[in-house]
């Protein structure tokens, strides 16, 4: 599970701008949002650094 979409709210961000900067389709970017399919550790320190958050604020502790 992943925190994307409320990191996305948070700093009112589409997925739109998301998968544009990501190089990514929308609906890939979507699948990570909705917590379908989650990204690989290389894409999620990309989806950090393009937000400007910590990675590990995108991960949702399950512990």
């Amino acid at each position: 599970m992943n925190r994307i979409k409320e990191v996305l709210e948070e700093k009112g961000i589409k997925q739109v701008w998301l998968a544009d900067k990501l190089g990514k389709s929308f609906n890939t970017v979507n699948g990570y949002v909705q917590n379908r399919n989650q990204p690989s550790l290389e894409v999620l320190y990309d989806i950090a650094k393009i937000l400007d958050v910590n990675p590990k604020t995108l991960l949702v502790d399950t512990i």
